[in-house]
């Protein structure tokens, strides 16, 4: 099979050492322990400059993106397709905090793996793009994050007509509560999000694990727009081989782990990143446009 035209990547010249991935990976996850974190500068200023802008923005309806842009969002966070059972958290502020602290930890993680650096930078960010949401939930079950939603309903039809309340679809701003519009997340996405949690805490997987499943999300050979598609497969594979041999080596007496630990992969994978945006972060920074927040912290602006 001809390699890519235009992988100018390091590691595509062949002559790499075969323990390259458990090496990178296990070292990363190291450091995330020891050093600073300078992404979170760029994570509260991106909080700050939002909640501003949001306050600022309130009593003006002249923009025309933003409906746009807030419908989508909403389309696009619940994939379940119900407009009722929707589920919000019960401590937002503390809950993002921590989806906060994970998504700087993770930032930290992905910059800091030696196979990844030697990607070009148009790889780099299409693979941050793509895999953000779930390393972010597989972070979350590594530090045992977990958290507590309630359930709220959204109006019918019939009672948006009697009480005055504006269509679903027709909607410019963000829902409030104190009009009695539900905002949250689907149910079902929300349960598939503690599913997974739970399977992972069932499973009790270790730290070296952990840093092998999150090899194995974020190189993706799946992504569309990859130069260097071929080298990021053979990362995957030994992302994969890494977390085998380890297995083996460590649970002898249980054939089947290396199964359910895919098995947890595959659950992870069907979480939409929309979803992991609208629940963890839009209750308390609105609806923030996680692209820019990723390029910040990624860049560390």
């Amino acid at each position: 099979m001809a390699t890519v035209e235009g992988c100018h990547c390091r590691g595509a010249a062949g002559g790499r050492n075969n323990s390259s991935i458990l090496y990178s990976i296990l070292k990363s996850d190291s450091l995330l322990s020891s050093d600073e974190h300078p992404q979170q500068h760029a994570l509260h200023h991106l909080v700050h400059k939002t909640t501003t802008t949001s306050s600022s923005t309130s009593t003006s309806s002249s923009s025309s993106s933003a409906p746009t842009a807030l419908l989508e969002l909403r389309q696009q966070a619940c994939s379940c397709n119900s407009t009722r059972r929707r589920g919000i958290l019960r401590a937002p502020q503390v809950t993002c905090k921590a989806a906060s602290a994970v998504l700087v930890k993770t930032i930290r993680f992905v910059k800091n793996v030696p196979c990844f650096r030697e990607l070009p930078e148009d790889d780099q960010l299409v693979l941050v793009r793509s895999g953000w949401a779930a390393l972010l939930v597989l972070g979350l079950a590594h530090d045992r994050v977990d958290f507590e939603t309630t359930e709220t309903v959204e109006p019918s039809m019939l009672q948006r007509i009697l009480t005055g309340l504006p269509d679903r679809q027709s909607e410019v701003a963000p829902a409030e509560p104190s009009r009695g519009v539900a905002a949250g997340v689907c149910l079902v996405d929300i349960q598939a999000i503690k599913a997974f949690l739970k399977k992972c805490w069932t499973l009790d997987i270790s730290t070296k694990e952990y840093a092998y499943l999150k090899g194995a999300v974020l190189f993706n050979p799946d992504v569309l727009g990859l130069r260097c598609l071929h080298y990021i497969q053979s990362l995957r594979r030994e992302s994969h081989q890494a977390l085998n041999e380890h297995v083996k080596l460590i649970h002898r007496e249980d054939s089947t782990r290396f199964a359910k630990l895919l098995i947890a992969l595959s659950m992870l994978r069907a979480i939409s990143p929309p979803v992991v945006a609208q629940l963890f972060f839009k209750p308390v920074i609105g609806a923030v446009n996680m692209e820019e927040v990723l390029l910040e912290m990624f860049y560390g602006k």
